[in-house]
């Protein structure tokens, strides 16, 4: 019963979310700067504790904790700031899968698959650098966020 009143909510949050894209964008950005939040004031807590023992360490995880800080902030404050990082990290992604794929068809010629794992990687590279471009708009990343929530649903309802 739980479970189809989660999916339910889930189909019905998706459909809301796709009808108002910026709506997801904001909720979904506000609980993730929420969760670095939260890890930031871990991370900032472990440093202050460890300094005695581990000054390495603390100076790391305070360092740490104070840009998590201000990223969290950030995001909370600036729902633009998540497309943002989203694009950055596609891009990212993009590049280095790009880079392992040609790594690949360089280092395995002679392999009857290396061929084919290379031209995968490079595939999804480009994909990847494609997608960041377009993910970088609230309105298409909020459309994701709803379509996800109704597969997902859809889904649980099914199992």
């Amino acid at each position: 019963m739980k479970n189809k009143i989660v999916s339910l909510l889930a189909i019905i949050l998706g459909i809301m979310i796709i009808s108002f894209p910026i709506l997801g964008v904001v909720s979904t950005s506000a609980i993730l700067g929420l969760s670095v939040l939260f890890i930031s004031i871990y991370a900032l807590l472990t440093g202050i504790s460890i300094t005695d023992y581990n000054t390495p360490g603390s100076i790391i995880d305070i360092a740490l904790g104070v840009v998590l800080l201000i990223i969290s902030i950030g995001i909370i404050f600036n729902p633009a700031l998540f497309g943002f990082l989203a694009e950055i990290t596609l891009y990212l992604a993009g590049i280095i899968l790009i880079i392992a794929g040609v790594v690949s068809l360089v280092n395995n010629r002679n392999s009857k698959y290396g061929f084919y794992i290379g031209i995968a990687g490079i595939i999804l590279g480009v994909c990847y650098i494609i997608i960041g471009t377009y993910i970088a708009n609230p309105i298409i990343l909020g459309t994701l966020i709803g379509i996800w929530l109704v597969i997902s649903g859809i889904m649980r309802l099914l199992n």
